[in-house]
């Protein structure tokens, strides 16, 4: 089991950013960015993004939309992690700091979560984030309520990655965050729908992302990319993981196949897998979700690439809304429900929300696009 161990210091903690206020946390492993949003008195949702991306770039899609704001807002206090040095505004992390490790960034969240004096969280992450929260998890077992993730790493970066990765390392390091590192990236985000091509314009959601990532500096960029070249593989301590799991993977994601990895090898009666593709249909399994869902949900929307928070983030709802559900949680519209209600996870038993109990039989997972 992981300990944080040590004390947390916050400085600068009265940065305003767009409608939450930004902490800088110096943790017993570097300092970290945590922009918070929301009710501190309701349960903790932490999010984590992928390289080169921070809350603003990574979650503003999932929180624009309307539904999808409603139903986490009302349930959750919003807490933000950037990995070092990707936060608005950020200066360059200096030379002489050593490159954290992925142990050093999972036990940063521990040291936050310390900080702020929250036990169990809901995690959030997308892609080298989701791999971060799932360490973190599996270090910290007790403090992880459940996992939403977008587009997980789970195994140690595969020859192709690994070579992208160092490729994008060298640009960084020579040139900074230059056109082709951007291009990249970009693919490496999103689909080819939305990126472009001679004849089609980039869409406003990658124009939009590739100012974003003008913005960040370099150096930092290189260090998060460092750092996630050298992850382990997690197969083995997946079945370990002692919450339930949610995953969303798009259809064109270059991580497809590591999200269905990771799926195969999570605790079946605790996970589920969304295929974000043309039509999209889920089947929940049996014993996933403790709530009253049914065996089959069939959702239209387009193909996808990884960052499906920001390209289709209206695909991540319904299976949210039914995922919450097995901890008592529900938009304001369908129930007026307080998060600290008789409803939530904490005050509720186990087994009057299984399936059983409701009378309902759900059907094994299987998501295909037609």
């Amino acid at each position: 089991m992981g300990d944080s161990g040590g004390s947390v210091v916050s400085v600068d903690v009265e940065r305003i950013s767009f409608g939450g206020k930004e902490h800088h946390i110096q943790t017993n492993h570097g300092s970290v960015s945590v922009a918070i949003y929301g009710d501190h008195d309701k349960p903790a949702l932490i999010t984590y993004p992928d390289i080169a991306l921070n809350h603003m770039s990574c979650f503003q899609g999932l929180l624009f939309c309307p539904e999808a704001a409603s139903l986490l807002l009302h349930n959750f206090c919003i807490y933000h992690i950037s990995p070092p040095g990707h936060e608005l505004g950020a200066a360059p992390i200096l030379p002489s700091t050593p490159v954290a490790s992925v142990d050093d960034l999972a036990d940063q969240v521990a040291d936050v979560l310390d900080f702020f004096g929250l036990d169990s969280v809901m995690c959030l992450g997308v892609t080298a984030g989701a791999y971060i929260l799932t360490l973190f998890a599996t270090k910290y077992r007790e403090r992880v309520l459940g996992l939403i993730l977008v587009s997980p790493l789970c195994k140690a970066p595969s020859w192709s990655e690994w070579f992208y990765n160092k490729v994008m390392s060298n640009l960084l390091y020579y040139y900074g965050m230059c056109n082709v590192v951007k291009d990249i990236l970009l693919q490496r985000y999103f689909g080819k729908g939305v990126r472009g091509c001679s004849t089609e314009p980039e869409s406003d959601i990658v124009q939009a992302c590739r100012s974003f990532l003008d913005q960040r500096q370099g150096m930092n960029v290189w260090r998060f990319i460092q750092t996630i070249n050298e992850r382990k593989d997690l197969t083995e301590n997946l079945k370990q993981l002692q919450c339930r799991t949610l995953i969303f993977v798009g259809e064109n994601s270059q991580f497809h196949a590591e999200a269905v990895h990771m799926t195969a090898k999570l605790d079946s009666r605790y996970s589920a897998l969304v295929e974000v593709s043309i039509c999209m249909h889920i089947n929940f399994s049996e014993h996933q979700f403790w709530g009253c869902i049914p065996s089959l949900l069939s959702v239209q929307v387009q193909a996808c690439g990884s960052v499906v928070t920001e390209e289709q983030p209206h695909a991540m709802l319904i299976p949210m809304e039914y995922f919450l559900m097995g901890y008592g949680l529900y938009r304001p519209s369908q129930i007026n429900c307080s998060p600290r209600s008789p409803l939530n996870p904490f005050c509720i038993s186990p087994e009057l929300l299984s399936p059983e109990s409701m009378g309902v039989k759900l059907k094994p997972i299987k998501t295909r696009a037609k």
